[in-house]
């Protein structure tokens, strides 16, 4: 999609965190209405029409538009997190990072045979913690998955969507 808007408002910082790394600074169109309104007329336009009853919003830049999102819908919201950070019963997924292992946990009751879900994240780039997160809703045997991010992060060799099968339903609002 690349709206003009969006992309003239996201702050690219080099060498963050480390060098070499061009970091995609959503939080400036968060702080932005006219991008938040933008972002939320996008994701709109994607689901309205694909029955979602819930919207995982992936920890922590996940959670805005994922809330955001689930209002217009008229759906719910699911945290998806660290361990250790919810406070009822949880399902967990472990998946292996550049240097390690992590963790991530949603509440065992959260999700639903019946639910329709999009799973909703900041950024795609390496493409772990989102492979996790679908892993793990998947545990719950729900009608369908949907996955999205606001940017997809192309340009520097990262193939984060590769790591979906080809029938996974995924949508990006920029890519970079």
């Amino acid at each position: 999609m690349n709206n003009k808007t969006l992309m003239e408002n996201l702050r690219c910082i080099p060498d963050f965190p480390q060098k070499g790394i061009n970091f995609r600074d959503v939080t400036t169109l968060f702080k932005n209405p006219e991008c938040l309104q933008i972002m939320e007329d996008e994701l709109y336009d994607i689901y309205k029409d694909k029955g979602v009853t819930k919207i995982v919003g992936i920890e922590s830049r996940g959670f805005v538009m994922a809330s955001a999102l689930a209002v217009k819908l008229h759906a719910g919201v699911v945290l998806c997190r660290k361990p250790g950070k919810l406070p009822g019963e949880t399902v967990q997924e472990s998946y292996t990072k550049e240097y390690g292992t992590d963790t991530i946990e949603i509440h065992k009751d959260a999700i639903t045979p019946d639910d329709i879900v999009v799973l909703h994240d900041d950024l795609l780039a390496t493409g772990g913690t989102m492979k996790a997160a679908y892993d793990l809703v998947k545990k719950f045997h729900p009608k369908k998955i949907y996955v999205n991010f606001i940017i997809e992060i192309t340009d520097e060799g990262l193939h984060g969507r590769d790591l979906f099968d080809k029938d996974t339903e995924l949508s990006t609002l920029l890519t970079v």
